[in-house]
């Protein structure tokens, strides 16, 4: 069940999944929800079974790709003709991916909120080997500082890559905090809105 938020005026909507630790409700998913409608994107979130059923470990690989295909089918007719994206924050935005090229007929392009690259600490457990294979535009918004895969370590991809983009948080960690900086949320939001504009 989608949870949305819509734009006065829209010129795309946007489905985003949660990161694994926090569900559609955590004050991140909603400001960013509520700001890109704001900006003329119409925004929709929902939960994994997983969290609906408060449980701490994520679902299975095939029951949160299956929750995402759901939700876009869900999507594709809550919002009528506008360009659809999707895309997340963290583990939302990685099942995205795996479903994205199964689902290009539907979707027009892929937003990723802190790309979980690899575990921390373990940067040799990549998670990156299906994402040449997709033939969407995607946005990878990703901190400088980041333990699950930094900014650098993304734009090291975009050879492999078929229409990709990277927008780095300077001093930006998982969650787009950085040292010094009041809001970083602000700006990337700006760069979304702007980046679907242009992708729409």
């Amino acid at each position: 069940m989608l949870t949305v938020y819509r734009a006065a005026q829209p010129i795309a909507a946007l489905v985003l999944g949660h990161g694994a630790g926090a569900g559609q409700s955590s004050p991140f998913m909603i400001r960013v929800a509520k700001g890109l409608a704001a900006r003329g994107i119409s925004t929709a979130t929902f939960d994994f079974p997983y969290m609906i059923a408060k449980r701490h470990m994520p679902d299975k690989p095939p029951v949160l790709e299956a929750a995402w295909r759901e939700a876009i089918a869900e999507a594709a007719g809550t919002f009528g003709g506008v360009p659809l994206f999707i895309g997340g924050k963290s583990m939302g935005g990685r099942i995205a991916t795996q479903v994205a090229a199964g689902e290009s007929n539907r979707v027009r392009g892929v937003v990723l909120l802190g790309y979980p690259l690899h575990p921390p600490g373990r940067p040799h457990q990549r998670r990156d080997a299906h994402l040449p294979a997709i033939d969407l535009p995607m946005l990878f918004v990703q901190g400088s500082r980041d333990t699950f895969g930094t900014a650098a370590d993304l734009a090291a991809l975009l050879p492999s890559l078929r229409k990709a983009t990277v927008h780095e948080v300077a001093g930006g960690d998982h969650s787009f905090k950085a040292s010094g900086k009041k809001d970083t949320l602000e700006p990337i939001m700006d760069t979304v809105a702007e980046w679907i504009r242009q992708t729409s």
